[in-house]
C-alpha cells in the first residue's frame, strides 16, 4: 500500500511540475505566449497548481507537504495583490519581493530542521 501511495505521489508531482513549466512558458513577462494576461495571473496560476497538488494528495490519503502549501499560499497572495493593484490602477510599490520570499523560505526550512533536531533530542 505504501509503495502504491508513493507511486501516486510521484505521478502527482510530475503532473504539477509539467503544469508549472507550461504555465511559466505561457505567462513569462518577457517571452510569454500570452502577453496580454493581467498582472498577477502567473502568480495566481502557480498558487493554484501547488495548492491543487496538495489537494490531490489529501484526497488520495497522501500526506500533504507544508512546503508546497506555503509556496502555494504565498504565490496566490502575491498574485491577488498584483491583480488588485492593476485593477485599481494603483502606482507600483517597489518591494524586493523575490529576495524576501527566498529569505522567508530559507528561514522556514531552517526552523523546520531545528525543530526536528530538538524533537529528536527530546525523544532520546
Amino acid at each position: 500500500m505504501e509503495n502504491k501511495l508513493s507511486l501516486m505521489n510521484s505521478k502527482f508531482e510530475t503532473v504539477a511540475w509539467g503544469l508549472l513549466l507550461i504555465w511559466w512558458g505561457v505567462t513569462d513577462t518577457d517571452f510569454g505566449l500570452i502577453p496580454s494576461l493581467p498582472a498577477g495571473a502567473g502568480w495566481i496560476g502557480i498558487g493554484f497548481i501547488l495548492l491543487g497538488l496538495n489537494a490531490a494528495r489529501a484526497l488520495n490519503r497522501i500526506s500533504v507537504r507544508g512546503f508546497t502549501t506555503f509556496l502555494g499560499i504565498c504565490s496566490l497572495t502575491v498574485g491577488v495583490l498584483k491583480l488588485t493593484r492593476s485593477i485599481l490602477e494603483l502606482p507600483p510599490i517597489e518591494i524586493p519581493l523575490f529576495p524576501i520570499l527566498l529569505v522567508t523560505l530559507g528561514m522556514f526550512l531552517l526552523l523546520r530542521e531545528l525543530m526536528r533536531f530538538r524533537k529528536a533530542e527530546l525523544g532520546s
